[in-house]
């Protein structure tokens, strides 16, 4: 069973045109880029693969901070960073994720428990969990 919306915070649109190689805006115009093949290290441009990894970044990095907030803990200097690979298997084309939350002033254990806990209610988790293979790794700074 699926979680439903019942209200609506924000909704945002993109658009693309030309897939892989072609261009994708945001209906506000804050994301206006060209996009390119991933790896191109001759011409790098934005591709699906970065602009979900940043987004995944940036939506766990707001989760682990609701959920150290309610042990108390400041989380606001931590960063977020999602590897996001492109690959294949018998079935075709897939992707696959690993988020690693650093996390100043806490122990190895805390950090990993933040991260875990953050993974439960990060939206970008809950989209992706059974759906993609997704490693949670929390590490003190």
């Amino acid at each position: 069973m699926t979680d439903t919306i019942t209200d609506a915070l924000y909704t945002s649109e993109a658009t693309s045109k030309g897939g892989r190689e072609g261009t994708v805006k945001s209906s506000d115009g804050v994301i206006d880029l060209p996009l390119g093949k991933p790896g191109s290290q001759a011409n790098p441009k934005a591709n699906p693969e970065t602009l979900f990894a940043a987004g995944y970044s940036a939506c766990f990095g707001g989760a682990l901070a609701v959920v150290a907030g309610k042990e108390g803990l400041d989380v606001s200097e931590s960063t977020v960073t999602a590897d996001v690979t492109l690959g294949t298997n018998d079935g075709g084309f897939l992707i696959a994720a690993k988020l690693t939350a650093k996390i100043p002033g806490v122990d190895a254990a805390k950090a990993q428990e933040l991260a875990d806990a953050a993974h439960q209610v990060c939206p970008y988790s809950k989209a992706t969990r059974g759906n993609i293979d997704v490693t949670i790794v929390g590490e003190p700074a």
